[in-house]
């Protein structure tokens, strides 16, 4: 099991390497970094979501270990909060410490390690992820903002009831969850995707992971972690170690098992997503910190995601 472990994370580390060599040498240029994105969110993880999640039934979904995700996302979210002050900043760090980057990264390593039965669990959190992590994030941003800009003159506030149904509207309208939702429907009619149909989503959805992990490399080559190096590496450590610790100490103690935790543990374990930077970059607070914490989380990752691999293959799968 180890060798088979080890064997699935060659590839990973292997793509990533190579794009930040890529990155390196300027065999792309950082202004394509962006283009490249676009095509890996917007072509290729569509096409892989709806091809798997098309042939699944409702009634074989296992939400209970997602349910066990979001428990240890609001521990560690809340106590980050508290530990950084109730400020844009603290919501800014606290989202950082616990948003995963289920899609690059987590699904190639899935994919690789637990077949399509791991993928189809981690589907099934990657449908609700974004809509109730970002939602909640969004409406703690605001808040945050709100409280900083309180006094203070010019700037019109949206009510909290419509900050919430856009952040909502955003997550259901958008390239992760809608083809989940989508692939899902069409399993249920019971109908098979034809072969003429199936067959481009395959060689698309088999695109993903190679160009996804090159894309990470490449980023990272473009990334200047600086002086922030030591505030990055505290987010970091909180992502990959103490967020994986905790999900896996509350699976432990409710005496739970078997792949979907496994696949859940990993998935806490992964780095700092990019929607991370997103929220940053619009709420004006901590850009280059959390720009360094998603490289300082990725190469850190490289470490901690081998070790909780090996760790739930031997102890909880």
């Amino acid at each position: 099991m180890n060798s088979a472990v080890f064997t699935s994370l060659i590839p990973v580390i292997l793509f990533i390497a190579i794009g930040f060599f890529v990155g390196r040498r300027g065999w792309i240029r950082a202004g394509a970094v962006k283009d490249l994105a676009n095509l890996v969110f917007m072509v290729l993880t569509p096409a892989l979501l709806f091809r798997t999640m098309s042939t699944v039934h409702l009634e074989d979904l296992n939400f209970g270990p997602v349910g066990i995700y979001f428990v240890a996302f609001g521990m560690v979210y809340t106590a980050s909060l508290v530990w950084q002050g109730f400020s844009r900043l603290g919501a800014a760090r606290a989202l950082a410490n616990t948003f995963s980057n289920a899609l690059m990264i987590g699904v190639p390593v899935v994919g690789l390690v637990f077949g399509e039965e791991g993928l189809v669990t981690l589907f099934t959190l990657i449908s609700v992820h974004s809509l109730i992590l970002l939602t909640a994030a969004t409406v703690v941003f605001e808040l945050a903002s709100a409280r900083e800009h309180a006094g203070r003159d010019g700037g019109v506030q949206l009510p909290m009831w419509r900050t919430v149904l856009q952040a909502i509207r955003n997550g259901i309208l958008h390239p992760v969850p809608l083809p989940i939702i989508a692939g899902l429907l069409f399993a249920q009619t019971g109908l098979l995707v034809p072969e003429l149909v199936g067959k481009p989503l395959q060689l698309l959805g088999q695109a993903l992971g190679p160009i996804a992990l090159l894309l990470v490399g490449v980023t990272l080559a473009f990334t200047t972690v600086g002086h922030h190096f030591k505030a990055a590496l505290r987010i970091a450590l909180v992502k990959c170690v103490v967020h994986p610790l905790v999900l896996a100490t509350l699976g432990w103690a409710l005496g739970l098992s078997g792949m979907p935790l496994a696949v859940m543990i990993v998935t806490a374990a992964l780095p700092v997503g990019a929607n991370v930077f997103l929220f940053a970059q619009r709420y004006a607070v901590a850009e280059d910190e959390v720009t360094a914490s998603v490289a300082v989380s990725t190469a850190l990752g490289l470490v901690t995601m081998p070790v909780a691999i090996l760790a739930v293959t031997r102890f909880v799968v």
